[in-house]
């Protein structure tokens, strides 16, 4: 038997799980915010095109408009001007061997409670390599933090009067998966891959800044990590083939053992 026909035998079989870990995307997704000095994105519509009706009898569909950058989305280098000028650097060009890679899921979910601004410091994160071994090249870095099982916009996107509060990884942990780690990107159950204050880090927006600059990929408003083990789950996170495209919603896969 070959490996891809012991895939699907495991399948079949149960023995290997495939988890969703994307949000629904409707109407209802939250989407995030700028300031008005900036162009923002629109949240989703959907407009019936026909549904067995006389515009068309026999067939059911719909004309969507919403941001590349919307719901459970990616984020390819060209989304960010430290990406702009990089080889292979958009959805239709990225080669489509590093969309997928395993999963390095780090759990902070106990001190994202206590605190929603908590930030993964490089110090946390190499605690983490200590008990689980050192993160494997071409992986996906997992940031769970619970933040998925808020509902509502508002709770999700937590905005207050000084701007939004959600966890993230401090400028220094980004710089070191960015810098130190050979990566494919990193996932967060938020709205963006940048903590909700980021905007007034050094430099702003740190993990866009150094994580698309070094040419690696970011995966937002995911969910389900929790059903991950902290290694061990293969990702799989294929964007729409978008000319140009900055980035894209997409159905994030994960296969597990057991």
């Amino acid at each position: 038997m070959s490996i891809l026909e012991q895939l699907v035998a495991e399948l079949d079989a149960g023995t290997v799980r495939v988890v969703d870990l994307t949000q629904p995307l409707g109407p209802d997704t939250p989407v995030i915010g700028l300031p008005p000095i900036f162009a923002s994105s629109p949240g989703v519509t959907i407009e019936v095109i026909s549904q067995y009706d006389e515009k068309g009898p026999g067939w059911y569909w719909n004309t969507l408009h919403l941001g590349e950058h919307t719901g459970t989305h990616f984020d390819a280098p060209v989304h960010w001007i430290t990406g702009k000028d990089l080889p292979d650097n958009a959805c239709d060009t990225i080669p489509a061997r590093r969309f997928i890679g395993p999963a390095c899921v780090i759990d902070v979910t106990a001190e994202v409670a206590a605190d929603p601004d908590f930030l993964l410091t490089r110090e946390r994160l190499l605690a983490w390599e200590g008990e689980h071994g050192r993160i494997p090249r071409n992986a996906w870095v997992l940031l769970r933090t619970g933040w998925s099982r808020r509902t509502g916009a508002s709770d999700f996107l937590n905005v207050g009067a000084d701007g939004p509060h959600s966890p993230g990884f401090h400028p220094e942990t980004s710089r070191f998966l960015a810098e130190e780690r050979e990566i494919l990107g990193v996932g967060v159950e938020t709205v963006g891959t940048d903590a909700g204050q980021a905007g007034g880090f050094d430099p702003p927006f740190p993990n866009h800044t150094l994580m698309h600059g070094a040419g690696k990929f970011g995966l937002a408003s995911l969910r389900n990590l929790d059903q991950l083990p902290a290694t061990g789950a293969v990702v799989i996170a294929a964007p729409l083939k978008i000319v140009n495209g900055s980035g894209s919603p997409l159905r994030v896969l994960a296969l597990v053992a057991g």
